[in-house]
């Protein structure tokens, strides 16, 4: 391209939670100049909605039915990513254990998931100069055309206490636990279970520093521009 503008670049970072996902994307994006978007705000976004308007999130054709409702709205800023259901903005009660709780059931759901993978699909599409796009299925499902997909691992121990320190006055262990049924009910869904994409190039962040993953990040995404 003239002037030596880089081509837009799309990044995937998939893992379990707790892994550094979310401060890793946006870091990555803010270096970068990219535009940010955490997928899994979107399916507790959802959730959040069907939980408030009393839908049954044990009944997944109650939950099939009602999908298409909310208006879900991210904001691609990594400074400042927001989100919003019907014009509410709900960062903070997506964070909830409630939510947290039934946001895996909800997210089994195929026509959540068509529903939301349709509008991280659009969002990617439309981000000019790139994207980092941080979930569970993105490098599989999402967006298997990737520029460059990136899965972050971590024990479970070191992903309980991330997880905990951001959750304040959680139990570590009632974290652990959570943390790996979670990841058991996302890996076993039969829609889009969270996996590795065969090309994804693993990141074990156990024994790392947030900088240091960013960096390592960085500098495959600067790669994958210079090969391109």
């Amino acid at each position: 391209m003239e002037n030596g503008a880089a081509q837009p670049v799309i990044v995937a970072i998939d893992g379990p939670a707790g892994t550094g996902k979310s401060s890793t994307s946006k870091a990555v994006a803010a270096q970068l100049g990219l535009s940010y978007l955490d997928t899994g705000a979107q399916y507790r976004a959802m959730t959040w909605w069907m939980v408030t308007n009393g839908i049954d999130v044990a009944d997944p054709s109650e939950i099939a039915a009602a999908a298409g409702k909310p208006e879900i709205v991210s904001g691609t800023d990594p400074a400042n990513p927001t989100i919003t259901v019907d014009g509410t903005d709900v960062a903070g009660p997506i964070r909830t254990q409630e939510v947290s709780g039934a946001v895996s059931a909800v997210s089994a759901v195929p026509e959540v998931r068509a529903r939301i993978t349709e509008l991280q699909r659009s969002l990617a599409a439309s981000a000019g100069v790139g994207i980092v796009v941080e979930g569970r299925d993105i490098g599989t499902t999402v967006l298997p055309d990737a520029d460059l997909k990136i899965f972050l691992t971590a024990s479970p121990e070191a992903r309980a206490a991330r997880r905990s320190g951001e959750l304040k006055g959680v139990d570590v262990n009632a974290t652990r636990e959570a943390l790996i049924k979670r990841d058991a009910a996302d890996s076993t869904r039969k829609t889009s279970p969270l996996a590795k994409a065969d090309d994804a190039v693993e990141v074990d962040t156990t024994e790392l520093t947030l900088a240091q993953v960013v960096e390592c990040v960085v500098t495959l995404v600067e790669e994958k521009r210079a090969g391109k």
